[in-house]
């Protein structure tokens, strides 16, 4: 598997600041935050576009994936919510990245098989978009629809090949699903994986990988066994807790306890 890192857990970096810290503590690629506040976003004009892509070929880095912020279950016209994930399309697009995330963000005051099928229709209509351009589109397990067995009741009926999921294992462990569970629910449209560390159930606040208790062992051992080649991404939420230790400084004990984990699951 190949591993990456999200830029959420070095807010504001300058991309090449960023590539230096995946070539130097060996990261295959990284996951963009794709939010006004850092540097890529989709208001990047043709040639800012271009540089950054050069940046990633030079440096020999992959853009994993833009990690947006599009809630395709949210009550509302489909129009605004559809030209948002097409302007991350073309982004991914113009960048050379494979896929493009979402999130559910249903209404709780919304019966949810009618917020299962607001999304379904709009991620069926961005399929099309997501077709012409290339870069898939992946629904994460988050909020609304934390576990796999909530995302499948959107992707079962959009059944696109375009429109897929992103596994966040902090989220389907939060909603009580095994590994096993969010694997088999989540396999047959699975981009790739997103790995974090936390203290509780009560306490997210990011940890480093293995310090904390979310299942990552079991995570592992289930893609391994089912031979699922894909990317392992750190997701560590230092833009939402100030007081957390910087990344950088964990990245190498990071990316050795995914090798190890890998290792002994192989």
């Amino acid at each position: 598997m190949k591993l990456a890192f999200s830029t959420l857990g070095v807010p504001g970096l300058p991309v090449p600041d960023v590539l230096a810290l995946a070539t130097a503590h060996g990261y295959h690629g990284v996951e963009l935050r794709a939010h006004p506040e850092e540097p890529v976003h989709p208001g990047l004009s043709p040639a800012e576009r271009a540089e950054i892509a050069s940046q990633f070929k030079a440096a020999g880095v992959e853009v994993l994936g833009l990690a947006g912020y599009t809630r395709v279950a949210a009550p509302g016209d489909d129009a605004p919510v559809l030209d948002e994930i097409r302007q991350l399309l073309q982004l991914a697009h113009d960048l050379g990245a494979p896929f493009v995330r979402v999130l559910p963000g249903a209404d709780p005051n919304l019966p949810p098989e009618e917020s299962d099928a607001i999304a379904a229709r709009r991620l069926g209509a961005a399929a099309e978009d997501a077709s012409a351009l290339g870069p898939r589109i992946l629904l994460e397990t988050h909020d609304s629809h934390r576990t796999g067995a909530d995302a499948i009741r959107v992707l079962g009926p959009v059944g696109h090949r375009q429109v897929g999921a992103l596994w966040d294992v902090m989220h389907t462990w939060l909603g009580g699903e095994q590994p096993a569970d969010s694997f088999a629910a989540l396999a047959p449209h699975l981009g790739y994986v997103q790995v974090k560390d936390i203290a509780s159930a009560d306490d997210t606040s990011p940890l480093p990988l293995g310090a904390g208790v979310l299942p990552l062992t079991e995570c592992v051992d289930v893609l391994c066994r089912n031979g699922w080649d894909g990317w392992l991404c750190w997701e560590y939420e230092k833009r939402w807790y100030e007081a957390a230790a910087p990344l950088p400084e964990l990245l190498d004990a990071g990316r050795d306890h995914l090798v190890r984990l890998l290792g002994e699951a192989a």
